[in-house]
């Protein structure tokens, strides 16, 4: 998979520098000067407009090939780099100190969406057809294959083509696996190398939850002897969705536990500490200079206090207390704490513009200046949903093993929780997060975290 995102990045960025030197070649006849003479002298827009555009595609998910699998989900990323790309120019030219040009971002903002357009509706054709696709066996039909197999179909179809399942339960052979998939047990674990030889597969996926028969883990090593990839299913969950599949752990309760994570490590609490409050500082200024702006617009929608305080469990379980924009009329929970919901009627206007922009987070900046939150990190909780979900989710609690941050890994890729099955998958996401926490990966969470605000990406 990772063969295939180098591939994107390198043609988008070709073809970003092909729409620069056209978009020089209009600016040349439009503006009678040498189109040699604005490459040489000018050649600095060639990176600034490849940094910027590569970094717009990655922050709306370009990149996932669960999007590049389908036009229309790249379309829409692709508009929203446009408008990306655009509004950080528009913040330099304004703020710049010399005049920048402003014919050479839209010439080559038009170009660029074109061309990138016509190359992933030809990506398209060619990653779906079967030379380019990894032949996979999974071992285990039960709900773990079947989990996997839903992963591997919805977040890399292109990629992978499921050949079928191996089980050594013999009531199972010949069927398809559940009422609504077309994929049927080939055979038990003894006929893995048969099968392998005569599908031509390339990766066996393990999603076996309990301990492997000897019969099995012979099988193994014979696929292994022929070049075969074999992977557990955790691992390939995570690397597809960036999640730690909690349902499915089963004997390798490890997988789960974020062992040695980064916040245990001597040094990197300080380094993250030090980003916190430079990030948190920064976010407070601009948010003094955006304050009374945000008050009159609440007050004019809404009569009631802009602020409200919610009762938040952090790190270690310890309860603290969060301020934020009040986004709902004020009598939102005169019956009790209720889960926001999508299109939710409590919700202001204000408040729906509000929450997609994220904005009625900032007051949490103080929070992160008192050490009870981080800026990047799991969502923090409220006390009467964690008693709740500590009871219904396998291993909730590990959420509480670092501070909670205003922008988060799940955050970014699931929105808010509104039901049971949300707070899994969000729980899912922040293990995974735990896991490979590092300084890049909270820069990257932020960078997206700040195009959904530009782009309204929020809930």
């Amino acid at each position: 998979m990772e063969e295939r995102r180098t591939i994107l990045v390198a043609v988008d960025l070709m073809l970003v520098n092909v729409a620069v030197a056209l978009a020089f070649a209009i600016w040349s006849v439009r503006g009678e000067i040498s189109w040699v003479t604005l490459v040489t002298t000018q050649f600095y827009w060639f990176v600034a407009l490849s940094v910027l555009w590569l970094g717009a595609a990655f922050a709306t998910g370009m990149y996932d090939l669960r999007l590049a699998a389908e036009f229309s989900a790249t379309a829409r990323a692709l508009s929203r780099s446009l408008v990306l790309v655009v509004v950080v120019y528009l913040v330099v030219f304004f703020s710049s100190p010399t005049e920048l040009p402003r014919g050479i971002v839209l010439y080559h903002g038009v170009l660029a969406a074109g061309l990138l357009a016509v190359w992933r509706a030809v990506y398209l054709r060619i990653a779906w057809r079967g030379a380019f696709r990894r032949n996979a066996l999974i071992i285990g039909a039960g709900n773990a294959g079947q989990t996997i197999a839903r992963a591997m179909r919805e977040h890399a179809r292109p990629h992978y083509w499921i050949v079928g399942f191996l089980d050594d339960d013999p009531a199972k052979l010949g069927k398809p696996v559940s009422a609504q998939s077309d994929l049927r047990v080939l055979g038990a674990s003894r006929d893995l190398t048969r099968l392998i030889a005569e599908h031509d597969a390339h990766e066996v996926v393990l999603a076996i939850t309990r301990d492997v028969s000897d019969e099995t883990f012979r099988a193994l090593l014979d696929a292994q002897e022929r070049a075969v990839e074999i992977v557990p299913m955790p691992v390939l969950y995570e690397r597809l969705t960036g999640r730690v599949p909690v349902d499915y752990i089963g004997d390798s309760w490890y997988v789960a536990l974020p062992l040695g994570h980064a916040a245990t490590r001597s040094i990197q609490p300080l380094v993250k500490r030090a980003f916190d409050l430079a990030a948190a500082t920064l976010g407070s200024l601009l948010f003094g200079i955006a304050l009374p702006f945000i008050a009159l617009a609440v007050g004019f929608d809404s009569p009631g206090p802009l602020f409200y305080m919610q009762e938040r469990v952090g790190q270690g379980g310890r309860v603290f207390r969060v301020r934020k924009i009040r986004t709902m009329r004020v009598d939102a929970e005169q019956n009790g704490a209720v889960w926001a919901t999508k299109n939710d009627p409590r919700v202001t206007r204000v408040g729906k513009l509000l929450r997609k922009t994220h904005v009625d987070e900032f007051p949490q900046f103080w929070n992160i200046l008192r050490g009870e939150m981080s800026a990047v990190g799991p969502r923090p909780e409220r006390p009467e949903f964690v008693a709740q979900l500590e009871k219904k989710i396998p291993f909730y609690r590990l959420r509480h093993a670092v501070k909670p941050g205003m922008a988060g890994w799940a955050l970014v890729n699931a929105g808010y929780v509104d039901s049971i099955e949300d707070a899994q998958t969000r729980v899912e996401y922040d293990l995974y997060y735990i896991k490979h926490q590092s300084l890049w990966f909270d820069l990257w969470i932020l960078f997206r975290t700040v195009a959904q605000t530009i782009t309204f990406g929020g809930r």
